[in-house]
């Protein structure tokens, strides 16, 4: 069962509608209605209003909505896998080890973020090392200045979509590390 499915056994229970529980909470009816179908998950302070309104234990809603996840195998989007594709800025693969040796244990599926993180930073390195290389000729310095608008650019948008729990991808020419 959960939060969400848990709150609205109650709330019938006591026999409200979502509007009267709306307007004894000062939430509106909207999000009571997003909360009892999981579309949002509710804030801790949310929670404990409606807890209060309905007259029910804040611990035992707030372990409901853990133990549920737990069991479905879903986990919030830790803060670490948007940041480890925003090591990616830096050129240098350092700041991405660094955070994946880490949080290795810590926090699930950062091996796949940060493989990917850098097979990314060594496809652009092995396209900056050269046009730095014949940096004389304009060719590679249009490379270069396109490369420093693409890279940060589509780094911003994987984290971005990371941090949404959203599929990301970085184009590559190839994998030096895989999964």
């Amino acid at each position: 069962m959960t939060t969400g499915q848990y709150i609205k056994e109650q709330r019938l229970k006591k026999g409200l509608t979502q509007e009267e529980l709306a307007a004894k909470t000062d939430i509106s009816a909207r999000t009571i209605q997003r909360i009892e179908n999981d579309e949002v998950d509710a804030r801790a302070y949310t929670l404990q209003t409606i807890a209060t309104a309905l007259d029910i234990n804040f611990d035992i809603l707030n372990s409901i909505d853990r133990s549920a996840k737990e069991e479905e195998g879903v986990h919030h989007v830790s803060v670490w896998l948007p940041l480890i594709h925003l090591s990616g800025l830096f050129t240098i693969l350092l700041p991405t080890l660094i955070v994946w040796f880490i949080k290795k244990d810590a926090v699930k599926g950062i091996r796949e973020h940060a493989i990917d993180v850098v097979n990314f930073q060594l496809n652009i390195l092995a396209c900056i090392i050269p046009c730095g290389i014949f940096a004389v000729l304009m060719f590679p310095i249009i490379i270069l200045v396109g490369l420093s608008i693409f890279t940060p650019v589509i780094i911003i948008i994987n984290a971005i979509r990371v941090f949404n729990k959203q599929t990301y991808k970085y184009p590559m020419l190839f994998k030096i590390l895989v999964h």
